[in-house]
């Protein structure tokens, strides 16, 4: 898809393709519908991240809020959205063993305790492997940090799937 296509799309076209750009937050592409014509894909994600940026603590710990735990309940009952699905997949996370989801979920339950959101991870830029250690990591970081940190990585994750949808090199990371 080109960015002519996409400046052409209307309200609910756009917000159809791009609403789930950023997990389960269809309002974000709603807005940025509005500042069309956008140049590039670098400038459409620059509207997506302005609108995060824009947000209070509270929005933006709402947007995290909006991630399914990786290798957790939701993936496992199928109610995962299409792209959390595939990218968990692709990064070996629904084929865990007994032992590994169990840790993970552990992990998952401590973090969300600690910070009150899910561990946001781009994990097609991971491997199962190193999402434990890194979930670990990240337990230890204050509040303040671990938020700009999570936000990042819904930053990361927008950008890959902002490259998918406009058959893009999702090189620039």
């Amino acid at each position: 898809m080109d960015m002519e296509k996409v400046n052409c799309m209307d309200f609910d076209e756009f917000v159809g393709v791009f609403g789930n750009v950023i997990e389960r937050c269809p309002l974000i592409a709603a807005a940025v519908w509005s500042q069309r014509p956008f140049l590039d894909l670098e400038d459409l994600e620059k509207h997506y991240f302005a609108f995060i940026d824009a947000l209070p603590q509270s929005g933006q710990e709402g947007i995290l809020r909006c991630h399914p735990d990786l290798a957790g309940r939701e993936g496992q009952q199928g109610g995962l959205t299409s792209e959390s699905q595939r990218e968990q997949s692709g990064a070996g996370l629904t084929s865990l063993g007994a032992e590994e989801r169990h840790k993970l979920a552990e992990l998952n339950a401590e973090y969300r305790a600690r910070f009150g959101f899910p561990f946001v991870l781009a994990v097609r830029l991971s491997d199962p492997a190193a999402v434990p250690r890194e979930l670990a990591r990240r337990l230890r970081c204050t509040p303040a940090q671990e938020l700009r940190t999570a936000l990042g990585e819904v930053k990361k994750i927008c950008h890959l799937r902002l490259a998918d949808l406009l058959n893009a090199d999702p090189a620039r990371l």
